[in-house]
C-alpha cells in the first residue's frame, strides 16, 4: 500500500500575454500526458485562466495524495513557473501533522519585470535601502502592471515610511489582482489599524486567516492582532477566542510569533478578567509570571502583577495584597492608588 500525504497548494502565476499563455498551456498539457501519464493533481482546464493569462490555484487541499502524484505536480509547476512573469505558488506536504515540504514556486528567469522584482525584494532585507528597493519595485510594476507581489512589497515600504495612503493603495491594488495572497491583507489590516479603521482591519485579518494555513507564521500573527483589536474594542468574547488559540500554540524560537507569545498571554488574561472568568484569569497570570521574560514586546511586570491581583481578589483567592504591593513597588500607579484606598 503506497504512502499518502496531505498536500496544500495555493497561488497564482502570471504569463502576461496571450502568446506566452498559449505556449505554457501546451507545455503543461504535453508534459501532463507524456511525462506524468496524467498522474498530477490538476488538469489544465482546472487551473489555467485565459481571461487573465494566469495559472491560478486558490487554496487546494488534498488529504490523501500519493507521493508520486504530489512530486509530479510540484515538478510540473516548477517547470511552467519559469515561463511566468510574476506570481508564486506555495506548496506544503504534510505528514503526521508536520510539513515535510514547505516551498515557494516562483519565476526566476531573465524577464525584466521578474528580475526587477527579485532585486527589490532582496533590497528590502538590507537596512536603509528602502528607496532603492522602491525604485526596483516601481520598475517591476512599469514592466508588468499586474505584478501583485511588487505592489504588496511596495506597500510594505510605504507603510514603513509612514506613507499610509500610498500603502493602502498598494495593498488594495495587490488584493484586486490576486485576492488569494495573505500578505497583502495583512499589510492593509495594519494600515487600517494605524488609521483607526478597526472594523476594516478586522475584516482584512479574517481574510489573512482564510487565505493562509496554520503552518504559516502569518496565520498566527493575524489571529493575535485580531484578538488585540477585539480586546481594545471591549469585544472580550471574540478576543478570548483568538487569543486562546494563539497562546496554546507552541512556536519555534525562529518563528516571529515567539516574541509576541507573552504579550498574547497577558492580553488573554485581561480578556478573561473582563469577562468575569476570574479563576481562569488567575491561572493565566500564574503561568505568565512563571515564564522567562525578555524582549521589547513584553508587558511591564507591574501590569502583570496588578492584573493578577485584581483577578485573585475577584476570584476570592488570597495573595492579592502581596501582588498589589509588588505591582506598586514596580511602579504601578493603579496598584498604589488601590493600596491607599484600602489603608
Amino acid at each position: 500500500m503506497s504512502t499518502t500525504y496531505k498536500v496544500i497548494l495555493s497561488g497564482c502565476l502570471e504569463f502576461g500575454t496571450q502568446r506566452s499563455f498559449d505556449q505554457v498551456l501546451k507545455f503543461y498539457e504535453h508534459r501532463t500526458e507524456n511525462y506524468y501519464r496524467n498522474d498530477v493533481l490538476f488538469k489544465a482546464e482546472d487551473v489555467f485562466d485565459e481571461e487573465t493569462f494566469t495559472l491560478n490555484i486558490p487554496r487546494s487541499i488534498t488529504n490523501e495524495c500519493p507521493e508520486k502524484r504530489w512530486k509530479n505536480t510540484l515538478n510540473l509547476l516548477e517547470y511552467v513557473s519559469q515561463y511566468a512573469v510574476a506570481g508564486d505558488i506555495k506548496a506544503w506536504v504534510i505528514a503526521g501533522g508536520k510539513p515535510i515540504v514547505d516551498k515557494v514556486i516562483e519565476p526566476s528567469g531573465d524577464k525584466s519585470a521578474t528580475q526587477a522584482f527579485l532585486e527589490g525584494r532582496e533590497l528590502l532585507h538590507k537596512n536603509g535601502m528602502e528607496q532603492e528597493a522602491m525604485v526596483a519595485l516601481n520598475r517591476a510594476i512599469e514592466k508588468f502592471e499586474r505584478h501583485a507581489l511588487a505592489y504588496e512589497r511596495r506597500g510594505h515600504i510605504n507603510f514603513t515610511l509612514r506613507n499610509y495612503d500610498d500603502a493602502l493603495y498598494d495593498f488594495t491594488k495587490s488584493i484586486h489582482i490576486n485576492p488569494n495572497h495573505p500578505d497583502a491583507y495583512w499589510g492593509r489590516a495594519n494600515t487600517y489599524l494605524v488609521k483607526k479603521e478597526y472594523s476594516s482591519a478586522i475584516a482584512d485579518l479574517e481574510k489573512t486567516i482564510k487565505t493562509s494555513i496554520p503552518h504559516q507564521p502569518i496565520f498566527w500573527s493575524a489571529r493575535r492582532l485580531k484578538g488585540e483589536i477585539h480586546l481594545m474594542l471591549k469585544e472580550y468574547k471574540e478576543a478570548i477566542f483568538e487569543l486562546k488559540l494563539v497562546t496554546k500554540r507552541q512556536f519555534k524560537s525562529d518563528d516571529p510569533n515567539a516574541k509576541w507569545q507573552i504579550r498574547a498571554l497577558f492580553n488573554y488574561g485581561k480578556a478573561l478578567f473582563e469577562m468575569g472568568e476570574y479563576t481562569e484569569a488567575v491561572n493565566v497570570f500564574d503561568k505568565l509570571l512563571e515564564m522567562e521574560q525578555d524582549g521589547k514586546m513584553i508587558p511591564p511586570k507591574a501590569q502583570q502583577y496588578y492584573y493578577r491581583a485584581l483577578a485573585r481578589k475577584n476570584a476570592g483567592e488570597g495573595g492579592y495584597l502581596s501582588d498589589l504591593k509588588e505591582a506598586a513597588t514596580l511602579g504601578s500607579k493603579e496598584a498604589s492608588a488601590m493600596l491607599e484606598s484600602m489603608a
